[in-house]
């Protein structure tokens, strides 16, 4: 046997036991000429004494010169660590191993950074923990995260089991369908001038799972999209695809609810409540600005349109005649907000095309704004009624359209959040999370520059059914059976009922999104076939695995859950990839590039 312990198992009834122990050299310290090496697994670390006295000189030697991560072997005595020396902090601190025996399995160069010591490796700049990934993987935070994904993981698989879900892998060489994200485009060796594409989500192949009555399947499915990459996207990434037949809306909460509270459990063994509140997109804007609405904190939209529809402030007034609103919000405590940090706010205004920030500062007992000057007194009692205005509070307004006014106040309502979070003015526990669904969504959306209809979710979406008569004549008014389940203002995964009908596929294709009647056999034929021969009503969801994992963990980088990340442009710098290729491989794919090589 290479050993007979792991470093996290030897207590004080193995004491006068013989240990074989392997591992990496954790740290190690002389102390009066006796050595100490904490030699580290993957399931924890425990102490080794190497006393001369009790050494021939060759192992001693060896012990002295080992570097740390060198991987070793050490054989000893099990005893109880002397009194004063025990460690607390690590569930083999009261024992240690005297050891006789010492075999370097592999000398380890000089690192490139520490990792034996979390703050060390905190002051690490990221590029050079994703070039040395494996040395960064062995950080105990880091081997967490890898240890929890994989629990996490194995619930889920366990919770599906239960509900009677069959596991289905998709495949991933699939067909462009460019009405999407952009997708990764894959060469055909074997037919030049056609091409594969890596999937986007396993969604037309699940809906033909339903077709084929599978009726409730699942899949930990790899996802592609080229798009720019942030702290909670990856050019590739992983999400819990689900779908269902025979379901209404309900059915996909009740089953997501009790997915999450079964994970929440097992990773972190807190009680999650359930049903999760429920809010529409239209009220989740009215009140948070955003469609994914952090609800752990006040700081909630309100409605003046009303107070200042005859204003002489013409800011407002001209914004409410022109059939916009005025809304505003209390950042409570921020009237110390600093110049930086007010044209901050402004600059988030002007990004939605205001022209500036309106905003009153309350100190001293006074209203601090030049604005203030244009409101009655009417005005005034209308604010301070509905807004709670007290000493110390910020009160910020946006006048444009509905949804501009709304998202110009969401953003700003975040930011603000930042602010009190960093000044301590703020505090969210870090064990509590709010849970909701975000419902009834419009289906459509109007592309101005385009002059035609876009799909809000995607083009399988199933209208709300008191709606479906409305999909010629006002199609702005549809609502799309389509749902986000939202956590802490982080949009864990979307999905939504299924179109099943041909008939109203096809006129979403043709008639709403405006899709050629030959574009759309081309690229959905064998979906829009296979709903000829009996699709049963289906949904189902995707829940973000990487995001998921991140709140898990409390770390706001999806790249701290996944093995081997791209960096933000999408690059693994362990591997030096994407790099190029053979001409031999060009020729054989008959590609010829077009951009002159690098040097």
């Amino acid at each position: 046997m290479k050993r007979t312990h792991n470093c996290n198992e030897l207590r004080p009834e193995h004491i006068g036991q013989t240990a074989i122990l392997c591992g990496w050299v954790h740290s190690r310290r002389d102390l009066g000429g006796v050595i100490f090496i904490d030699v580290r697994d993957r399931e924890g670390r425990t102490q080794t004494v190497f006393d001369p006295s009790d050494l021939t000189s060759d192992v001693f030697a060896q012990a002295s010169g080992l570097r740390g991560e060198s991987v070793v072997r050490v054989t000893g005595r099990v005893r109880a660590r002397p009194e004063g020396t025990r460690n607390p902090k690590i569930p083999t601190g009261e024992v240690e191993v005297l050891a006789r025996e010492l075999e370097v399995l592999n000398l380890a160069e000089p690192l490139p950074f520490q990792i034996d010591e979390p703050e060390a490796a905190a002051r690490v700049n990221e590029e050079m923990r994703l070039q040395y990934r494996y040395l960064d993987l062995r950080r105990p935070e880091m081997a967490r995260n890898l240890r929890l994904r994989h629990k996490v993981a194995t619930a889920a698989r366990v919770y599906f089991d239960e509900q009677g879900f069959l596991e289905v892998e998709t495949p991933l060489l699939f067909k462009s369908t460019p009405e999407g994200a952009r997708e990764f485009i894959v060469p055909n060796r074997r037919e030049p001038g056609t091409f594969y594409a890596l999937p986007q989500s396993p969604q037309q192949f699940k809906q033909i799972l339903m077709v084929a009555g599978v009726e409730r399947y699942y899949q930990l499915a790899r996802c592609f999209r080229d798009e720019d990459q942030r702290a909670d996207r990856q050019l590739e990434f992983t999400q819990i695809d689900v779908e269902m037949s025979f379901v209404e809306r309900a059915d996909i909460y009740a089953m997501v609810e009790g997915l999450l509270k079964r994970l929440w459990k097992v990773a972190l063994d807190l009680e999650i409540a359930t049903p999760f509140p429920q809010i529409s997109f239209a009220e989740a804007m009215d009140r948070f600005g955003i469609d994914k609405p952090d609800t752990r904190f006040g700081m909630e939209l309100c409605d003046l349109t009303a107070e200042f529809r005859g204003s002489t402030f013409k800011v407002f007034s001209g914004a409410v005649a022109s059939g916009g609103v005025v809304k505003a919000l209390n950042a409570k405590g921020l009237a110390d907000a600093t110049q930086g940090q007010i044209e901050t706010m402004t600059g988030i205004a002007k990004s939605f095309g205001a022209k500036g920030l309106a905003f009153i500062k309350v100190e001293g007992g006074e209203w601090k704004s030049p604005i203030v000057k244009f409101f009655t007194d009417a005005n005034k009692a209308a604010l301070q009624r509905l807004l709670a205005i007290e000493e110390g509070d910020l009160i910020l307004f946006a006048a444009d359209s509905w949804l501009n006014a709304c998202e110009i106040l969401g953003k700003i309502r975040l930011y603000a959040a930042d602010v009190l979070k960093s000044t301590g003015r703020l505090s969210l526990p870090p064990d509590r999370f709010d849970f909701l669904w975000v419902i009834d969504f419009p289906l459509l959306s109007f592309d101005k520059e385009n002059n035609r209809w876009y799909s809000s979710h995607h083009p399988f979406t199933a209208p709300v059914p008191e709606d479906l008569p409305l999909l010629r004549t006002d199609p702005r008014k549809v609502r799309g059976q389509h749902y986000d389940c939202v956590v802490n203002g982080v949009e864990l995964g979307g999905g939504s009922i299924r179109i099943h009908r041909p008939e109203i596929q096809k006129t979403v294709f043709e008639d709403i999104l405006q899709i050629p009647s030959d574009v759309a056999r081309a690229r959905f034929g064998y979906l829009l076939e296979a709903f000829q021969y009996g699709a049963p009503p289906h949904g189902g969801i995707a829940l973000g695995f990487d995001r998921l994992l991140a709140i898990l963990c409390g770390t706001p980088s999806i790249r701290d859950v996944i093995a081997f990340p791209k960096t933000a442009k999408g690059t693994c710098l362990m591997t030096q990839s994407p790099a190029a290729v053979d001409p031999k491989q060009l020729r054989e794919l008959r590609l010829e590039l077009k951009v002159p090589p690098k040097e």
